[in-house]
């Protein structure tokens, strides 16, 4: 089973990547165009650079009338270049192409704005390019930026996303725990959760509700069970009174006296089944004391005892290997005892003819360890 931040956590996780993944592929498309358009914007304004450097100092220290008829300049690594020449045509143009170009014997792909402008009666033609592999270096760059950028992101938003889903989770996690380790309803912590979550404000409420019903219903049949015990009891004390002042008499005939025994053993374990519940209904509203201070060691030694006898009537072997001792304080003897008795007594009535019990005492893993075991087959 996973956690419910786990699963909130995995899913802003797998979002997130997923949208990555889209944007990854469209990121060639989408830096290309930008890259583009933002080498067109530095062409045109080149363009309008040049054009406003003749229109200030006219056509002539670019081309005079003895000179050539074309004017180039290019940087260094031939990266970006500016060609101006005379044409014989008379149409306007304004176009940005790829084209190549080759410079001293090197062709090289450039991205190339043409323009033509009119001065003194003659046309000109405007070239002015950049080229495609330092276009492709920038996009490179432009990539490598976006990748590292969306990166951190992604990073940064898991890492907020996980703090925040804790932090909103925060409320579950005290309701369960307040749930965690309680073996009654009466042991629930009633103090509200602090939320601003009306969800969880509410599963809180309705939780508080349910444990002071279940609470209460498991008063009400403490009670009855209580009331019900002390009720039986008097009638079985007055019948077994009477049963065992009948024996007393001098005239009760054998037949009778028999069937007299047996119905004083039935009230017997009536009475014990009724003390029985009594001391559960005791022992589930915590009213017994817990003021012994009780050996282990010493306590198994009396069940064995107590037990022993009926075991021999079986040949069964009771071995006792006490390796270690454990002295509880502050507690009940008479519930460990009968915690004990009951345990090996229920080992005597489950091993058969000639088997063997054997009880062991023992430390491990820094806990203290009490084993029966038995040659029989079992509780069924």
């Amino acid at each position: 089973m996973i956690r419910l931040k786990t699963k909130l956590a995995l899913f802003n996780l797998a979002s997130k990547l997923a949208f990555t993944s889209v944007f990854l592929l469209l990121l060639p498309y989408i830096i290309e165009r930008i890259n583009l358009r933002q080498i067109d914007r530095d062409l045109i304004r080149k363009r309008e650079q040049v054009i406003d450097l003749i229109s200030r100092t006219g056509i002539e220290p670019f081309i005079t009338s003895d000179s050539t008829d074309a004017f180039g300049s290019f940087n260094i690594l031939k990266e970006e270049f500016i060609s101006l020449e005379r044409t014989g045509q008379d149409e306007n143009l304004n176009f940005i192409e790829v084209t190549r170009r080759i410079i001293d014997d090197e062709e090289i792909e450039y991205r190339v704005l043409n323009y033509s402008f009119l001065v003194d009666g003659q046309m000109y033609l405007l070239e002015i390019g950049k080229s495609l592999s330092s276009i492709q270096n920038a996009r490179k760059e432009i990539s490598r930026i976006i990748l590292v950028f969306l990166g951190v992101i992604i990073l940064f938003t898991l890492i907020t996303d996980l703090q925040y889903t804790h932090f909103v989770l925060r409320p579950l996690d005290k309701i369960t725990g307040k749930l965690k380790g309680i073996s009654s309803p009466s042991l629930f912590d009633r103090s509200p959760v602090r939320t601003s979550t009306l969800d969880f404000f509410r599963l809180d409420q309705a939780l508080r509700e349910l444990m002071d019903n279940i609470d209460s219903l498991f008063r009400k049949e403490k009670e009855i069970t209580v009331n019900i015990s002390h009720e039986l009891l008097t009638p079985v004390s007055v019948i077994r009174s009477r049963l065992e002042n009948l024996l007393l008499e001098k005239d009760v005939a054998p037949g009778i006296a028999e069937k007299i025994e047996e119905s004083l053993k039935t009230l017997h374990r009536l009475q014990m089944l009724v003390n029985s519940l009594l001391m559960i209904a005791r022992i589930e509203s915590r009213q017994y004391l817990r003021e012994d201070n009780v050996s282990v060691k010493e306590l198994l030694a009396e069940v064995t005892d107590e037990i022993r006898p009926m075991a021999e009537d079986k040949d069964i072997l009771m071995k006792e290997v006490m390796e270690s001792d454990l002295l509880f304080k502050n507690a009940n003897r008479s519930l460990l005892f009968s915690m004990f008795y009951n345990v090996v007594n229920n080992a005597v009535k489950n091993t058969s003819q000639n088997g063997e019990i054997r009880l062991r005492t023992f430390f491990a893993d820094k806990r203290f360890i009490v084993t029966v075991e038995d040659t029989g087959t079992g509780m069924t």
